[in-house]
C-alpha cells in the first residue's frame, strides 16, 4: 500500500514555528511505524531529524506521538495503525517537551526529574562478598517496575506534566516506587522527602494516561498509589 505520512516539521534555524509536511511512502501492513520515518529520511527528505537506536523496543530513544498517542515507532505496525489503501499516518514529537528538531525533544527537564528521585541503590553497609541477596517474592514486588525503559511515554502523557514543568512527573516517580520498594535499598527516606510534595506524587490524579501510553504495559498508577499509601504512613 502507500500511505500518507505527515510529519510535525521544525527547524529552529529556519522556522519560525512548527508545520506539518506530507510524504507518500510505500508500506507493507508489518512494516513498524519507523520503517515509514527511515523511508523518508533515506530516501525522500534527508533533513529529517528523529532518535532511534535499536528499533527493538528496549532502548525507548524513538517515543514520540503516532497519530495522537504517545508510543514508540518501532514497536507499532502499520497494520494497528491504518487499514486501507492511502490512509495517513501522523508524526509529532512527544508533547510538553522544547522541541530541538522535527522529532526530537530536548530531555534535560526530563532527566533532572529522574535524578531528583535518586534512581540507584543506596546501602551504606559493608558489601557483602557476592551479591545482595533478595528472594524472589520480595522481587516480584518491584519487578515490573524494573521493566521501564525511560522512553518518557508516559511523563509527556501526563496532563500534570502539559500544566507544570516542575512536576516529577510518572516515569520519575516510578522509578522513585522500584528503589524505595526494595528490601536491599536503606534511601527510603530520602527518596520519601523529594516525592511527596506539591510537584510529586499528590499531582497525580490517577487519570491513567501514563498507563495507556507505557509500551511496557506496566501499570504506573497502580505502583504510584502503593508510593502514596508508604508516604502517607511514613509522614
Amino acid at each position: 500500500m502507500t500511505l500518507n505520512v505527515e510529519i510535525k516539521r521544525y527547524n529552529p534555524e529556519k522556522d519560525d514555528a512548527p508545520h506539518w509536511e506530507s510524504y507518500e511512502v510505500p508500506a507493507d501492513p508489518l512494516d513498524s511505524a519507523l520503517a515509514l520515518l527511515l523511508h523518508v529520511k533515506w530516501h525522500i527528505d534527508g533533513t529529517l531529524s528523529l532518535r532511534k537506536s535499536c528499533a527493538h523496543g528496549v532502548c525507548g530513544s524513538d517515543a514520540m506521538q503516532i497519530n495522537g498517542e504517545n508510543k514508540l515507532a518501532c514497536s507499532v505496525l502499520v497494520q494497528d495503525l491504518v487499514d486501507n489503501d492511502g490512509a495517513t499516518v501522523k508524526f509529532a514529537p512527544l508533547p510538553a517537551a522544547p522541541v530541538i528538531k522535527d522529532l526530537v525533544i530536548d530531555q534535560s527537564r526530563f532527566f533532572e526529574k529522574y535524578r531528583e528521585v535518586k534512581p540507584w541503590l543506596i546501602n551504606d553497609n559493608p558489601a557483602p562478598e557476592k551479591e545482595r541477596k533478595q528472594s524472589p517474592a520480595e522481587h516480584e514486588i518491584i519487578e515490573e517496575a524494573t521493566k521501564c525503559i525511560m522512553c518518557g511515554a508516559c511523563t509527556h502523557a501526563c496532563p500534570s506534566t502539559w500544566a507544570s514543568p516542575d512536576y516529577l512527573g510518572p516515569a520519575a516517580m516510578l522509578k522513585a516506587y522500584r528503589y524505595t520498594f526494595d528490601t536491599r535499598d536503606d534511601g527510603e527516606g530520602e527518596r520519601l522527602d523529594t516525592v511527596d510534595s506539591e510537584n510529586g506524587l499528590w499531582k497525580c490524579y490517577t487519570i491513567f494516561n501514563c498507563n495507556e501510553a507505557c509500551p511496557k504495559d506496566i501499570d504506573i498508577t497502580r505502583w504510584l498509589s502503593a508510593l502514596k499509601r508508604r508516604s502517607a504512613v511514613t509522614a
